[in-house]
C-alpha cells in the first residue's frame, strides 16, 4: 500500500477493504509464500537446511511458540531475530497506543474509549516489523514489572484508582502486542516470573499489585536456552516448558565448508586503505579446523560448547596481524600466514573452558596443541611427506630457513629458487604466484614437515627457524 493512499483514519481503513489477521495467520501466510517462491526462509543461517530450518517452518505454519535449545554460539538469537521477516511490512495501529492496538478490535481501555468516542474518525498509524518485535535477555533480576508492567505512581497521583487498567505502565511483552516477543536464556528467569509468563500465555491475564488485568495479547513467544542452564543456573518450570509448543535443538556446523562459510559471512568488512585481502584456502581451512579440534577435545568442556565465534574472531585476528605486516613492509596485498598464528591465542583464550580446571594445565599450551593438530589435518589433505623428499634432503644437507610474521613476502622468493622441490610443493596448494600467497604457502609446507618430525623448529614469538 503506497504511503500517499494509506488510510489515516478508522473509516478510511474500513473503506479500503483491509483484512486484519492475527500474528500467527500473518506469519503462516508469509512462510507459505516463501516456500512457494523457493527463496531461503532463513537467509544467512548456514548449516541448518536439513535440520533446524524444516522444524522452524513447521512451527511457523502451525502457529507455535518455540524454544531453541543449544550451546552458545549456535545462532539461536540470530534465528529468532530473523523471524521478523515473516511479519508484514506494515500494519495499522491506533495512533499513540502503547501496545500497538488493532483499530478494528482494540483491547486496551484507552483505545476502546477512543474508538467509542471518535468512531470512524479514530486516527491510525502504520508500523513495521521492528516496532512489533521485543526482546529481553533473561537475568535473575528481571521482574514482572519489566516484562508485563507496573502501577504508574504518576497516574495514581492524577486521581486514577489502583484497579484502573489505565494506571499501568506497560512492560515489554504488552508493547510487543501483535508481534513477536523473544526471551534469551530463559532458564535465568526466576520461577516466580516464569509462572507469571505462563499465566500470560495460557490465561491471557496477569496480576499486578493484587489486581487481575485481562490482556488478550496476540503474540508469538520465542525463547532460547542452553542445555547446561537446566542444572547449573536455573531451569524452565514444567508448566511453562509445556506451554512452548515445540523445542528445536540447534547444533554447531557439521562440515568445515559450513564453518568457513559462516566465517566469511561474519568477518568484519573494513576499509583496508586500498590493500587487497587475499586469504589462501588452506588458511581458511586451518582456522575452521582449530575450532573442530576444540569441539573434539576431551580437555575442553563440551557442555559449555565451543562457539562459532572462535572461528570468526580467530579469522579476523589473523587478518589483522597480516594487515599490520602489510603496512610495515609497504606491501599492497594482505595475506595471512602461519607465523601469524601466535596472535590467535588472545582471540581463543576465554572462549574455551578447560574440562579439568583443578589440574595444572595452561590454556595457552592447549591452544598450541589444537593449532598443531589442525595444521597437520589440513596439511595431510593437500600434501604428503613422500612427495617432499627433495625438500627434506636439502635441509638434511645442512641448510636452514628462517621465517617471520614481520618478514616481507619478497624475501621468501629465494627459498623457492634455492630449495629443490619447494616450488612444486607450492604449486600443489594452488597457483600462488603473488609474493604474499607464495610466502604463506612456503610456511605451510615447512610447518607440515616439522609436525611430521622431518624438520626441527626453533621458535620465538612470530619468528620460526627450520633446520634438519
Amino acid at each position: 500500500m503506497q504511503e500517499s493512499v494509506r488510510p489515516s483514519t478508522l473509516g478510511e481503513l474500513k473503506a479500503s477493504g483491509y483484512v486484519m489477521r492475527s500474528v500467527r495467520e500473518e506469519m503462516r501466510r508469509n512462510v507459505l509464500g516463501g516456500i512457494a517462491s523457493g527463496d531461503p526462509l532463513l537467509p544467512g543461517i548456514i548449516g541448518y537446511d536439513q535440520t533446524v530450518v524444516p522444524e522452524v517452518e513447521n512451527a511457523l505454519l502451525a502457529g507455535h511458540h518455540m524454544v531453541f535449545l543449544g550451546e552458545r554460539g549456535q545462532g539461536k538469537s540470530r534465528i529468532i531475530r530473523t523471524l521478523q521477516r515473516f511479519l508484514d511490512p506494515l500494519i495499522p495501529v491506533v495512533a499513540g497506543c502503547q501496545i500497538n492496538d488493532d483499530p478494528l478490535r482494540p483491547i486496551c481501555a484507552a483505545c476502546r474509549r477512543a474508538a467509542a468516542t471518535e468512531g470512524d474518525a479514530l486516527a491510525i498509524a502504520w508500523i513495521g516489523p521492528a516496532q512489533r518485535y521485543g526482546e529481553k535477555l533473561a537475568t535473575p533480576d528481571v521482574s514482572m514489572a519489566d516484562l508485563v508492567g507496573e502501577i504508574d505512581p504518576v497516574k495514581v497521583a492524577e486521581g486514577r484508582y489502583l484497579a484502573d487498567e489505565e494506571t499501568i505502565h506497560y512492560g515489554l511483552i504488552p508493547r510487543s502486542h501483535r508481534g513477536i516477543f523473544a526471551i534469551n536464556e530463559l532458564p535465568d528467569l526466576t520461577e516466580k516470573v516464569q509462572v507469571g509468563l505462563f499465566n500470560l500465555m495460557e490465561e491471557r491475564d496477569v496480576q499486578i499489585k493484587g489486581y487481575r488485568i485481562h490482556l488478550p495479547l496476540d503474540l508469538v513467544i520465542v525463547a532460547s536456552a542452553n542445555p547446561e542452564d537446566y542444572t547449573s543456573r536455573g531451569r524452565i518450570i514444567t508448566p511453562l516448558k509445556d506451554r512452548f509448543d515445540v523445542q528445536i535443538r540447534t547444533h554447531y556446523p557439521r562440515t568445515l565448508e559450513d564453518e568457513i562459510a559462516i566465517m566469511e559471512q561474519e568477518v568484519s568488512q573494513l576499509d583496508r586503505d586500498g590493500r587487497e585481502l587475499r586469504v589462501p584456502p588452506f588458511i581458511r581451512e586451518l582456522v575452521a579446523q582449530v575450532t573442530f579440534e576444540a569441539r573434539a577435545s576431551n580437555e575442553i568442556s563440551q557442555a559449555s560448547g565451543v562457539s562459532v565465534r572462535v572461528s570468526i574472531n580467530n579469522y579476523e585476528t589473523l587478518i589483522s596481524n597480516a594487515e599490520k605486516r602489510a603496512i610495515r613492509t609497504q606491501e599492497r596485498e594482505i595475506v595471512p600466514r602461519l607465523t601469524d598464528l601466535h596472535a590467535v591465542l588472545a582471540s581463543t583464550a576465554g572462549k574455551i573452558e578447560l574440562e579439568y580446571a583443578g589440574e595444572d594445565r595452561k590454556e595457552e599450551d592447549l591452544i598450541e596443541r589444537l593449532i598443531g593438530r589442525a595444521v597437520l589435518a589440513v596439511w595431510d589433505r593437500s600434501l604428503s611427506v613422500e612427495a617432499l623428499a627433495r625438500v627434506v634432503a636439502h635441509f638434511e644437507s645442512g641448510w636452514g630457513v628462517e621465517v617471520s610474521d614481520r618478514m616481507p613476502a619478497a624475501e621468501y622468493r629465494e627459498g623457492v629458487q634455492k630449495i629443490p622441490g619447494l616450488r612444486e610443493a607450492v604449486a600443489r596448494l594452488g597457483p600462488f604466484e603473488s609474493p604474499g600467497l607464495m610466502a604463506a604457502a612456503i610456511e605451510f609446507v615447512l610447518e607440515g614437515l616439522h609436525l611430521h618430525q622431518k624438520l626441527n623448529k626453533d621458535r620465538e614469538g612470530g619468528r620460526w627457524a627450520y633446520r634438519a
